[in-house]
């Protein structure tokens, strides 16, 4: 019988493999290296093959250290007791352990493990609360076991840098709640680490929006935190207070700040220089920001009925009214916005600022013609 040369042989064999579909482990490579030759290929070469053929693939979970290992999620799910100390600090991650742990729900269980081998919060270059946080918005904690909410807590506390507003957003959202997670941020009240003027942000604007008539929340405004101040920038991913309430439709938080202040109807604040105010009435009015799009109508009549003006133009867009925005974006409102009367200024208000009964004044005469 005719034998192929050992080259070819191993062509075929190449070939062989790329029709596999990626099924490229050792064990495949020997299968084939028995069928290429009659004589016995060493060892070496299967090697070489085996190298060039998964050259670029993740490296195999043996060949991690026990800490990668732990932290990828490819590797199947962690054993507990498996982590070596010598491996703490020699990881291809890339990033601190902890903060990797903290940010992935799956990898949570390695967090008790990590801290009590040594990990420490202080060496991440991102506090891993603040990771946790930003990447994770109000998941159930049910399931969670009671090391893993120690573990938590143990991050809050033992790290400064965790005192954040989208830390306080995610400590004080229902599902946090409900795990008990929020008893962090009494602590961190009673220790003096939400004292005002001492943060660059505001506690208040941080705090979820279904937890503003909680106890802590009067307890903040007590302390001498105020809503006015939750209205200038802050470093943060999480949205302020106030649009995270009108984006929820959380009727009652956002009577909250309109009670304490009432100009947000109208207009809210950029956070930073490089932004325009924008209105809430033109907002809800996007397709896309409402969480609940069938509260939309009920949001519009919310608004009108606490001085929500549809004649007001638009910062981005002077030559656009809130009214007019509706007819464009051809929304059923639209209609219940053209008939709404622009609203008469408080007396307070003119008291305080007379300008603004000229503006008013203007718009009326603008939208009904001068009497």
């Amino acid at each position: 019988m005719n034998r192929l040369p050992r080259w070819a042989a191993l062509a075929a064999a190449g070939l062989t493999l790329l029709t596999l579909g990626g099924c490229t482990t050792t064990s495949l490579v020997l299968g084939v290296a028995g069928i290429a030759t009659d004589t016995s290929m060493t060892w070496e070469v299967v090697k070489h093959v085996h190298g060039k053929l998964t050259e670029g693939d993740p490296r195999p979970c043996a060949q991690l250290s026990s800490v990668d290992r732990a932290l990828n999620p490819r590797c199947g799910e962690f054993v507990p007791g498996s982590l070596r100390t010598a491996d703490m600090r020699s990881t291809s991650l890339g990033e601190c352990p902890l903060t990797v742990a903290a940010r992935d729900v799956r990898l949570w269980p390695v967090l008790p493990e990590l801290l009590a081998k040594g990990a420490e919060a202080q060496a991440c270059a991102q506090a891993p609360l603040v990771a946790l946080a930003q990447a994770n918005d109000c998941p159930d904690l049910a399931t969670t076991s009671a090391d893993v909410k120690r573990a938590i807590a143990t991050l809050a506390q033992g790290d400064s840098r965790a005192v954040h507003h989208d830390v306080v957003r995610w400590l004080s959202c229902p599902q946090s709640r409900a795990a008990g997670l929020d008893a962090t941020l009494d602590a961190w009240l009673a220790s003096g680490a939400l004292t005002p003027g001492t943060l660059g942000f505001s506690p208040l604007g941080a705090l979820h929006p279904s937890y503003l008539a909680s106890p802590f929340a009067q307890a903040l405004e007590a302390a001498g935190h105020r809503a006015a101040d939750a209205l200038g920038g802050y470093v943060g991913e999480r949205s302020t207070g106030f649009e995270e309430a009108l984006r929820t439709s959380d009727w009652a938080a956002l009577d909250w700040w309109l009670a304490r202040q009432p100009q947000l109807v109208n207009r809210v604040p950029p956070r930073r220089g490089d932004q325009l105010a924008w209105l809430p009435l033109a907002r809800v009015m996007l397709p896309s920001f409402l969480a609940y799009p069938d509260s939309r109508a009920d949001m519009v009549g919310f608004l009108l009925a606490r001085g929500a003006d549809p004649a007001q133009r638009l910062p981005a867009d002077p030559g656009q009214t809130v009214a007019g925005l509706a007819i464009k974006l051809k929304s059923p409102l639209a209609g219940v916005l053209a008939a709404a009367p622009s609203p008469e200024p408080s007396s307070a208000a003119l008291a305080t600022a007379p300008q603004r009964m000229l503006v008013v004044s203007a718009r009326r005469a603008e939208r009904f013609g001068a009497e």
